[in-house]
């Protein structure tokens, strides 16, 4: 389609745009893909300004993994999944200490189910900074977590990114996650993968509303963004289907997204697999049984 980009917050998909039928990786991007615990994942690094110029992400590391089986409901998959996404949750993390607090900030509108996969992580990590600070010894086998829901602009009139930014100003975590929902350019890649990265996140950009970016040189602390894909721009559907003709109309229309029949129950379960992994993976020794009785 003339003059239209198809639009995607997945470096994964970004990279199969930019490769295009090419023989050979893309200069400056390296990838591969693997498996954890029976979970199919792409792990892909942009290594350098050309690598970022070819697929219009920033450096760094970005894990693209697959949770179709949950939302099959296949037996015992659900442990393994929270547990693959927990391994490389924490890889992107770092060491997590028992000192240092971790800010979880659930990204999204309450208001638009699509983009409710932020606020509904935050309502499952456990928070715990308030624990450690009054009773140290009785939770010393955890690490400090505190969350914010920053809600968007349109409601609160406060870009998420200042938000979050006063927040850390005050109370000095040494990293900060953000969950939110993304835009895929695949339909069969709603609410079924999850990509997590280094390189922080700007919210809208994948629906062309881009906000301020949250990245670490905006906030002073390393930022993890975690995100699953729940809408499909109708322009990047049109155009992976191939037919001309209504994706250039689609191109001079109005705005539309397309999403799936039963977003509702997706974004339930998708997020608490997000939620889950993330509290595994700042909290070493918890297990999926434990969770179920602190979050309930």
């Amino acid at each position: 389609m003339a003059g239209f980009t198809q639009r995607t917050d997945l470096a994964a998909e970004s990279r199969e745009l930019a490769m295009d039928g090419r023989l050979g990786e893309v200069e400056g991007v390296r990838y591969e893909e693997a498996e954890k615990q029976n979970i199919k994942y792409q792990k892909l690094t942009v290594i350098d300004e050309k690598g970022q110029t070819a697929l219009g992400k920033p450096i760094g590391t970005y894990y693209t993994a697959e949770i179709a089986s949950v939302l099959r409901r296949e037996s015992e998959t659900f442990a393994d999944t929270v547990s693959a996404l927990s391994g490389l949750i924490k890889g992107m993390l770092g060491q997590t200490d028992t000192g240092g607090c971790t800010l979880v900030a659930g990204l999204g509108n309450r208001d638009i189910t699509p983009d409710v996969i932020g606020p509904l992580c935050a309502e499952s990590v456990l928070v715990t900074r308030h624990l450690k600070e009054h009773a140290p010894d009785d939770f010393k086998f955890l690490s400090p977590v505190a969350v914010i829901c920053p809600g968007v602009l349109g409601t609160s009139g406060i870009e998420s990114a200042d938000y979050i930014k006063w927040v850390c100003t005050n109370l000095k975590p040494v990293r900060v996650v953000v969950v939110d929902a993304l835009a895929a350019r695949n339909l069969e890649r709603l609410c079924r993968t999850v990509q997590i990265t280094d390189t922080g996140i700007t919210p809208g950009s994948g629906v062309g509303n881009s906000r301020t970016a949250i990245n670490k040189e905006v906030l002073g602390v390393p930022v993890t963004a975690i995100g699953v894909p729940t809408v499909v721009d109708i322009r990047s559907l049109l155009a992976d289907m191939g037919n001309e003709t209504l994706s250039e109309k689609a191109a001079g229309s109005n705005e539309m997204i397309v999403t799936p029949r039963n977003i509702d129950s997706e974004v339930v379960c998708a997020s608490r697999v997000v939620a889950y992994a993330l509290n595994m993976a700042l909290h070493d020794g918890l297990t999926v049984e434990d969770l179920d009785m602190l979050i309930g």
